[in-house]
C-alpha cells in the first residue's frame, strides 16, 4: 500500500481522466458479466484503458474488458466501465471500490450498477432482470475499513437505503413503459470465484436472498458512503446451486446475458437519460 492517502491517489487518477476526456460525467455505470453491450450506446466516446490510469487495477476475467468509457447515452454525459474488479481476483476490497471514489471526484452524482447472478428465489427465471432492493455482505469485507477520511464520507454511513427508493421507482416505471417485466429482490455479495453449494444456497434463501454473485456490494458500499444514489439490474444468468438438476459454468452465464442483451439495453438505455 502506497504512503499516499486514499484522497491523494483518487485525486492522481482523476487528473489523468480529466486530461482525457471533454466534460465531467453525471452517471456512472458498472456493468456486469456479458453486460458490456451498452457500451455500443455511447455516442462521442473516449477510451481510456485501465492500465493508464493511476492506481486503478485491471480486469482478470472473460466478459470484462479493461476500458473506462466516456461519453454519452441519450445526451447524458456518462462514464461506463466496462469490466469491474472482483475480491476473487486477489483485488483487496479498497482496490475494488476505487474506481467508485474516482466517479465521484469527477462529478458523478448517480451510479447504476449491472451484475450476472444465479437465482435463488424459485420464481425467477434465466434471462429475467431483477432489481436490487437491498443487499447481504456475505464476502464479510468492507472498503470502510481502516482510518476514515473525512472528505470522502462520514464514518458511519447509513445503509437503510443501499439502493434508492427512488430510482427503483424510476425504473420500475420505464420498465412498464416498455412493457417489459423486472423482478424485484435482495442480492447476496459471496466472494468467489467458486459457485455456491446446495447447502449454501437453502442459507442464503432462508436469510432472505432472491439472487446471488460475486461483485457489487464493496462499490455500492463505497458509493453510498461518497453521497452517490444507486441504482442496481441484476441479469439473472442461471438458477443458482441445487435449483434444478444440473451443474453451473460461467459459460451459460456469459449465454444468457448475450440472449437477453437487446432488452437490458433498451432498458438502461431508457433509464440513463433520466438519472
Amino acid at each position: 500500500m502506497s504512503d499516499q492517502s486514499m484522497e491523494q491517489r483518487i485525486m492522481e487518477a482523476v487528473r489523468f481522466i480529466e486530461e482525457e476526456i471533454p466534460y465531467s460525467p453525471e452517471v456512472g455505470l458498472i456493468l456486469g458479466s456479458g453486460l458490456g453491450v451498452l457500451a455500443d450506446a455511447m455516442e462521442d466516446v473516449t477510451v481510456i484503458h485501465y492500465e493508464e490510469i493511476p492506481h486503478f487495477p485491471v480486469s482478470t476475467v472473460e466478459g470484462h474488458a479493461s476500458e473506462l468509457l466516456v461519453g454519452t447515452v441519450r445526451g447524458k454525459k456518462t462514464l461506463l466501465m466496462k469490466g469491474r474488479f472482483h475480491l476473487y481476483e486477489g483485488y483487496d476490497v479498497t482496490k475494488v471500490s476505487f474506481p467508485v471514489r474516482v466517479m465521484k471526484a469527477l462529478g458523478v452524482r448517480s451510479l447504476l450498477v449491472t451484475n450476472a447472478a444465479g437465482g435463488i428465489n424459485a420464481s425467477y427465471e434465466p434471462g429475467q432482470l431483477m432489481l436490487i432492493s437491498d443487499h447481504i455482505n456475505f464476502m464479510f469485507r468492507n472498503p470502510l475499513i481502516g482510518r476514515n477520511e473525512n472528505a470522502l464520507g462520514v464514518r458511519f454511513p447509513d445503509m437503510s437505503e443501499a439502493y434508492s427508493a427512488k430510482l427503483r421507482a424510476l425504473a420500475r416505471q420505464t420498465a412498464e413503459g416498455m412493457g417489459l417485466q423486472l423482478q424485484e429482490g435482495v442480492y447476496a455479495g459471496l466472494l468467489g470465484p467458486s459457485y455456491e453449494t446446495p447447502a449454501e444456497i437453502r442459507m442464503l434463501r432462508t436469510l432472505g436472498a432472491d439472487a446471488v454473485g460475486m461483485s457489487t456490494v464493496p462499490e455500492v458500499i463505497a458509493a453510498r458512503h461518497a453521497g452517490i444514489e444507486v441504482l442496481g439490474i441484476s441479469c439473472i444468468t442461471n438458477m443458482a446451486a441445487g435449483m434444478l438438476e444440473q451443474s453451473l459454468s460461467h459459460e451459460e452465464v456469459m449465454e444468457t446475458a448475450n440472449r437477453v442483451k437487446e432488452r437490458f439495453l433498451a432498458l438502461v438505455s431508457a433509464i440513463i437519460p433520466q438519472l
